[in-house]
């Protein structure tokens, strides 16, 4: 399999060599694998929605794009990009997008890392990999849409260093409350904000006002051991 990335990590203070390739149908028993070990680890099994297998399958049977990273043939940790169904869990819907701007949307799915390899930026690396080879073809998408869950320090982290922003917060996944991100691949300024507040991410409701106003979360930040967002218009 021809590899797009090789590089080191370390691991129990050595340094181990590590490559990234596309992922396939072959690798679908090594990426739910992966997938149960990362859950298993989770302080709070809400904070991350696992994907079924046939969600994975879809993926791979050519509806978006997967990478992985292995060490020694070992799957460590991947990342998927799905094209979405045309239905109403939409995230395009949910941030204000028209029906003709939909077909435009491609959602930064699941990303796992294995716990004995946290700590390498893999999943920041990762992010940039699969966009890079994302940027590789002629894809026609504008927005890229994903969801998080509010708390789940990590994940957001990853979202705000790509530059994504909040545009929604709702329930998702039968009652999962969910921070709903969007960058928008057109955009190359960062727009001309004349107005900042910050907001206590536990306080949804008043996030969902502001968001409901045009705001938008561009970065989060810890006070007190309590976490704000930043919101800006």
């Amino acid at each position: 399999m021809m590899h797009i990335y090789e590089g080191t990590l370390m691991k129990e203070g050595q340094t181990i060599p590590f490559v990234v390739q596309p992922l396939t149908m072959e690798d679908l028993g090594r990426i739910l694998e992966v997938q149960d070990q990362v859950v298993s680890h989770l302080n709070g099994k809400n904070t991350l929605q696992p994907l079924k297998e046939e969600e994975f399958q879809y993926i791979l049977e050519g509806n978006g794009m997967m990478i992985g990273a292995f060490t020694d043939g070992k799957l460590i940790a991947f990342r998927a990009l799905l094209v979405p169904v045309m239905d109403e869990e939409h995230l395009g819907l949910d941030i204000g997008l028209s029906d003709s701007e939909l077909p435009k949307v491609i959602y930064q799915e699941i990303s796992n890392v294995l716990p004995d390899y946290r700590g390498n930026q893999l999943q920041k690396m990762l992010a940039g990999l699969i966009m890079k080879e994302l940027s590789k073809n002629d894809h026609g998408y504008r927005y890229v849409c994903c969801t998080v869950a509010p708390f789940n320090v990590p994940s957001l982290k990853d979202k705000f260093s790509q530059d994504m922003r909040i545009a929604a917060l709702k329930e998702k996944y039968g009652g999962s409350l969910r921070y709903i991100f969007v960058k928008d691949l057109v955009e190359i300024i960062e727009p001309d904000w004349s107005e900042s507040l910050f907001i206590p991410m536990g306080a949804t409701e008043a996030q969902q006002l502001k968001l409901s106003e045009g705001w938008r979360g561009i970065r989060m930040e810890e006070r007190d051991r309590e976490l704000w967002v930043e919101y800006k218009r």
